[in-house]
């Protein structure tokens, strides 16, 4: 109950939110990400990150050896993996698409259904998940103990403790806090550069905090409320829907409910939408604006907007203005024994 009071209280506050549209106003400093947050007990290193690089991109860490974390977050691919929604072991059919890794540092909880709390709780789940990576973990860590290369890397990184779930998992969160988009054209444009956004996407900005009321749930500085919300898709509308939030959390208004992702980088991680109905931006946009297709038991943030096609077209104009410069990630050299 107290994240759905959080939720519609920020509801309220964005409502009422005044801005000046102008590049580097006071007004817009909320929207600039802060330094990235860590654990206490796992504050970034080289050793941490450049160990947990390894094992991101480790198939060996699968039961059949042959997907990695990296299959389904590449970061070619928005940190996603281009498909509608994710595919498992033996290339089974999931029912929800990856989400993007970027910016999850920023999570106050993790997954479509927020099941996990921190990027830490979250790094053995896909490892542990019989549809997924399928891994016998006894296996997992006796093989990580008995390799040479991964002990002395681990030793680097996390002195005097144990190769395990925990160090594992810290390990791969410290790599995936290094996913940040930070330097798109409306940061710059937030910090007073008025050339870095095009008016169009000015206008979408407007229409974004305005009439459109995207940034009620896609709020600052990350563009979410870290909330779940129904958004009416077709999906929902089946015989059996995906329960989303609601198995975590049985509250009526959790039914069908789930994660507001962030927007930074939204251009790289398209199909949109948890079970990727949406190809484009403008389908997103278009779904936005009719209110949802099914309306039970659908947000209270969800309502039709009546947006013309300019308008919509300044939206989706002003989403791909969050699309922060491409850092290359090498595939890293594992170890062999």
């Amino acid at each position: 109950f107290a994240l759905i009071l959080s939720t519609l209280a920020g509801v309220a506050g964005a409502a009422d939110k005044q801005y000046v549209f102008k590049a580097g106003d006071p007004s817009l400093k909320e929207w600039s990400l802060p330094k990235v947050p860590h654990p206490a007990d796992n504050a970034p290193t080289p050793e941490r990150v450049a160990l947990g690089h390894k094992l991101f991109f480790d198939p060996r860490l699968s039961g059949d050896g042959n997907m990695s974390c990296a299959t389904c977050h590449n970061p070619g691919l928005g940190w996603s993996d281009g498909l509608a929604t994710a595919k498992g072991v033996k290339s089974m059919v999931l029912g929800r698409a990856s989400p993007t890794v970027i910016n999850t540092a920023y999570n106050t909880i993790q997954m479509w259904d927020g099941r996990k709390v921190s990027l830490e709780d979250q790094a053995m789940g896909p490892m542990e998940a019989t549809v997924e990576m399928n891994m016998d973990t006894a296996r997992l860590f006796q093989w990580l103990n008995g390799n040479a290369g991964y002990r002395a890397l681990f030793a680097k990184a996390y002195p005097g403790e144990a190769i395990d779930a925990k160090t594992v998992s810290k390990a791969i969160a410290s790599f995936e806090r290094t996913a940040i988009s930070n330097n798109s054209s409306f940061d710059h444009w937030i910090k007073g550069d008025a050339k870095a956004m095009t008016p169009q996407q000015v206008n979408g900005f407007k229409l974004f905090v305005g009439k459109a009321q995207c940034a009620v749930c896609h709020g600052a500085p990350n563009f979410t409320d870290n909330g779940f919300h129904n958004l009416g898709l077709a999906s929902w509308g089946v015989p059996e829907p995906d329960m989303g939030r609601y198995a975590q959390k049985p509250i009526k208004l959790m039914k069908g409910a789930f994660k507001t992702p962030t927007l930074r980088d939204i251009e790289r991680s398209a199909p949109y939408f948890h079970d990727g109905s949406a190809k484009t931006l403008m389908e997103v946009v278009d779904h936005y604006d009719k209110g949802g297709v099914v309306k039970t038991n659908l947000s209270p943030n969800m309502k039709e907007l009546g947006l013309s096609q300019q308008e919509k077209e300044e939206l989706a104009a002003f989403m791909k203005a969050l699309t922060s410069p491409f850092i290359k990630v090498e595939v890293p050299d594992l170890p062999l024994n």
